[in-house]
């Protein structure tokens, strides 16, 4: 007997059925690999189709619409919803998106009367999100929920929810980095639509600032009146575009021409509405034709602005704006200026006998503080080589470096070396002007705006006398 064990022999029937099985996993493993490749392309196109419109669409709604469908297919579930937030951290009702719409209808209802929604800052108060996260779960009681927040330069933008029933809800580490790529962009879209609104807010505020000052330039007299025996020299400094300070030359008598013209009398008038910006500028153009209507009654200054005030006076008390004004009129013929003053800095008179300077004031009210206001006329003889400096509060109100004021005393002692040096009116003026800025820094902005004029009066010529 042979030792050897009898040697086995293949079952066909065995071989024959291990072979399919083995096909059927090949098969099945291809599948399985063809499925996601084909699902990581989808998803990838879809993703493309959002950053595609991120960078196309100027409409933001358009845009947002986008969401919730490419946010639900990404991760395979049949529902989302998009809650952004205004810039001011309010729920942004207008925008809300969801699908599908018809399941979402009366959850996007409530969500526009959610009354905590509406208070300013809500978007930035993590109590309120949850208390938000809250509110909707309990909408979607059957279903599976997942949240995301919508973040940009550190800002709360909205919310980003899917959903789907419970028992196929499914979540992974893809699913919560595909949905967070989609509230990236979306938080990018919203953020960039705000930039843009204020963008153009600002494009929209240039604009009418622009035409304001170009208004208020025209109003401005763009060269100083030749009247004899004197000579002028003005300029307004805005602080912004549109100022509220106002001076101007006006003849009494506007029907007189060439030297006749130069010989009558003139009225001449500095003033500044409280305030910057248009309002100012828009108020102080009103006074302006006011006042010119005024000037032509001839009327002496104290009179010319109590008429003014009670003119002005309606439409300042609604506007809770005031204006202080300096009103004088000159007679070249006898050099004599009359002047009264409604609360206005006092002009700065330099007196080449005395070679000293005072000041022009009377008593009077603000224009448009009360309707019953009286003011008192002065007058003055104003000798050759006398100067006037008319000014603005924004000029001595100015900020230096140091955080002082220039002051009035600044102005003095500057006007003075001026005067003493024979300068003229617009030497004395340019002079004011480069003190001032040298107080300010070039690196500074005035605060206010600053005006200034001066009027020189000519020197005569002394010839000696001839012994006879």
């Amino acid at each position: 007997m042979s030792s050897k064990p009898p040697r086995r022999h293949p079952n066909p029937s065995t071989s024959l059925r291990s072979a399919p099985q083995s096909q059927s996993a090949s098969a099945s493993l291809r599948e399985l690999l063809d499925s996601l490749s084909k699902e990581q392309l989808c998803n990838q196109e879809l993703l493309v189709s959002l950053g595609f419109a991120l960078r196309s669409f100027t409409n933001l709604y358009r845009f947002l619409e986008l969401v919730p469908v490419v946010a639900s297919r990404l991760v395979g579930l049949p529902g989302a919803l998009l809650i952004p937030f205004q810039s001011d951290g309010r729920l942004w009702k207008e925008q809300l998106q969801a699908v599908p719409f018809d399941q979402c209808q009366e959850l996007l209802r409530q969500l526009a009367h959610f009354e905590a929604g509406m208070k300013i800052g809500f978007g930035a108060d993590e109590t309120q999100l949850f208390r938000l996260d809250q509110f909707v779960q309990r909408h979607m009681a059957n279903s599976g929920l997942f949240a995301t927040s919508l973040v940009a330069r550190g800002r709360q933008r909205g919310r980003l929810y899917v959903f789907g029933p419970k028992e196929s809800f499914i979540w992974s580490d893809v699913h919560r980095r595909n949905l967070q790529l989609v509230s990236d962009l979306t938080g990018v879209a919203i953020e960039n639509d705000l930039i843009l609104q204020e963008v153009r807010r600002h494009e929209r505020v240039d604009r009418q600032l622009s035409i304001g000052a170009e208004i208020q330039a025209q109003l401005l007299p763009d060269h100083c009146p030749v009247v004899e025996g004197i000579e002028l020299a003005a300029l307004c400094r805005p602080a912004f575009q549109v100022g509220g300070d106002y001076y101007d030359f006006m003849p009494t008598r506007p029907e007189l021409i060439g030297k006749r013209k130069e010989r009558g009398r003139w009225a001449f008038v500095i003033g500044d509405v409280m305030g910057k910006g248009i309002p100012a500028g828009l108020l102080m153009t009103m006074l302006r034709g006011m006042l010119r209507a005024e000037v032509l009654t001839g009327l002496p200054p104290d009179r010319i602005l109590h008429d003014l005030n009670q003119l002005a006076q309606e439409d300042l008390s609604h506007s809770h704006r005031f204006v202080t004004l300096f009103y004088s009129d000159y007679d070249p013929k006898t050099r004599r200026l009359r002047y009264a003053n409604a609360a206005h800095n006092p002009p700065l008179l330099w007196s080449a006998e005395k070679r000293s300077i005072c000041r022009l004031d009377s008593p009077g009210f603000l224009i448009g503080l009360q309707s019953e206001a009286d003011y008192v006329c002065g007058e003055v003889i104003l000798a050759p080589g006398d100067v006037l400096l008319y000014y603005t509060d924004g000029v001595t109100e100015a900020p230096g470096i140091t955080g002082d004021r220039f002051d009035e005393s600044r102005l003095i002692r500057t006007l003075e070396q001026s005067c003493k040096s024979g300068l003229s009116s617009q030497e004395i003026l340019e002079k004011l002007f480069a003190r001032l800025d040298r107080f300010v820094g070039t690196e500074h902005q005035l605060e206010d705006d600053a005006s200034m004029v001066v009027l020189k009066v000519h020197e005569e010529l002394m010839l000696p006398s001839l012994n006879k």
